[in-house]
């Protein structure tokens, strides 16, 4: 069975005689009563709290390009990487971020 709010595939919870039909983007198959999903206890047992972390993990996983220089504020540096756009027989293209004002921007050579 799958999310009809993304498309996912459902988990399954077996709570006493039910089974709960979940997904990760919040979606609660209706007429089963849940219990919290979370391990935390939490005082309101209709909130389920999320630590939201929003990270640009880039500057730690891409190599840097010291020869290109941005189309946007002219620094010269820039981390990149690799990605099959169009057919195998093509070849791959290069998408570079500025190290300063984080501006995006492909290279096809």
């Amino acid at each position: 069975m799958f999310c009809p709010k993304c498309g996912s595939l459902l988990k399954s919870k077996k709570i006493g005689q039910k089974t709960l039909k979940y997904c990760e983007c919040g979606f609660k198959e209706k007429g089963a009563e849940p219990e919290i999903m979370s391990s935390d206890k939490q005082t309101d047992p209709d909130e389920v709290r999320f630590d939201v972390v929003e990270q640009d993990d880039s500057e730690r996983i891409h190599p840097i390009d010291s020869e290109a220089v941005c189309p946007k504020c002219e620094n010269k540096g820039a981390y990149f990487w690799m990605v099959q756009t169009r057919g195998a027989d093509e070849p791959e293209t290069k998408f570079l971020k500025c190290t300063k004002c984080r501006h995006i921007w492909r290279d096809y050579n």
